[in-house]
Formats: C-alpha cells, structure tokens, sequence
C-alpha cells in the first residue's frame, strides 16, 4: 500500500529546511484532511489555528522550551479544545445538518436530547477533556495526510498551554490548546531523518482474541 510506504517514510520531524515552504494549494489539502477528520457524535468541538507569521512562531518557539520546530517549519498547526460546549453548541450543530442534509428538523430531536444529556452529564473540566481528546484524532489525520502528500510534520506536547493560549488569544475565542503539529520539508541535516524506525513488534502491539 501506498499509505504504508509514506508511513515508513515520516518521522517526527526535529528541524525542518527553512528555505522550503508549504505551498497554498498542499496546505489547502492538509486542511481539507483535517475538516473531514471523525470525531465523536460529529461535534468538532475543535478548532485549528494554522501560524505562519514568523513573529508569532518566535513567541511560540520560547512557549514551547526552545524547540527549534516552531521556527523553523512552514506552518505550525494548533489543534484547541472548545472550553464552553453548551446546548447553544448542539443547537448549531443540528441546525446545520438539518441544512446540509435537506431534512426536517424534528427528525434530529432524538441525537439532540441524547448529545445534551451526554453534556450535562459531564462537569466542565470533563469536557474540555473529551473534547482534546477529540483533537488527537484530527492530528492523526493531518500526520497521516501530510506524510501521503509527502510533506514532513512533527505532533508535539511539549509546550506551555498557558502561554500559547496568551499569545494566539485563545481564552477569548472560547478555547484552549491542546496538541500542535509544526509542518514542512526536512532538513538535510536532521540527524533523525536517518535513522531506523523503532516501533513494537506485532505480536507485543496486537492482542487477538
């Protein structure tokens, strides 16, 4: 499989070549992959701040324990939680499918109550939780989607959420960082793009039953 090979080829990136950039039309791809990601009853309770400007990668880079990453890749992909998911939330979804599948709204009453009682049910912080959580599965589909169109990423924890949620202005926008995932061409000189996979065996990863 074609998918298996681009797998093989990628790597946690650790220094991208900063003389290459992601043209408009492979990140328009990559941001397709994303807005067509799963996620848990369909919420995207979610959303993606795409950083190029290099004054804010600077900041993010000092948000993020010097990395050299941030700065030195074509674009930095922020994936941050919905803080406030709400009935007024749900509302919107609904509508939404109601629009785009051309059906009557009545007949989603049932998904509605069920996803409201889901929320009700789950204090604040729980929710901000499922909703990161919902955030990983994007980044699996950008990793996958930008190693298919051969373009380098690196999925990254290693940052102060409180910092970067100062400086792209998240708080106010009803959100908060979860996972981000610097984007670009490797670096001949990155040591890592050289050495061998390391991944558990199959019969230590899999359990058949």
């Amino acid at each position: 499989m074609a998918l298996l090979d681009k797998l093989n080829w990628r790597y946690a990136t650790k220094k991208f070549d900063t003389a290459k950039k992601v043209s408009n039309e492979q990140l328009n791809t990559l941001l397709d992959a994303i807005q067509l990601s799963p996620s848990s009853a369909g919420l995207q309770a979610y959303r993606v701040i795409v950083v190029s400007d290099p004054k804010l990668k600077e900041q993010l880079r000092e948000a993020a324990y010097g990395q050299q990453q941030l700065t030195t890749a074509s674009h930095i992909f922020v994936f941050a939680a919905e803080t406030g998911l709400d009935s007024l939330y749900v509302k919107n979804y609904i509508d939404r499918i109601a629009e785009v599948r051309g059906i009557d709204r009545s007949t989603l009453s049932i998904f509605e109550n069920n996803i409201n009682n889901n929320i009700s049910s789950q204090t604040e912080d729980d929710k901000i939780t499922w909703n990161k959580k919902q955030c990983y599965i994007a980044l699996g589909v950008l990793v996958s989607a930008a190693a298919e169109a051969g373009i380098d990423a690196c999925a990254m924890e290693g940052f102060d959420t409180a910092k970067f949620d100062e400086i792209l202005g998240l708080k106010e926008l009803g959100l908060t960082s979860a996972v981000i995932a610097p984007i670009g061409f490797r670096a001949e000189d990155d040591h890592m793009s050289k050495a061998a996979k390391v991944r558990k065996p199959k019969e230590e990863l899999f359990i058949h039953l």
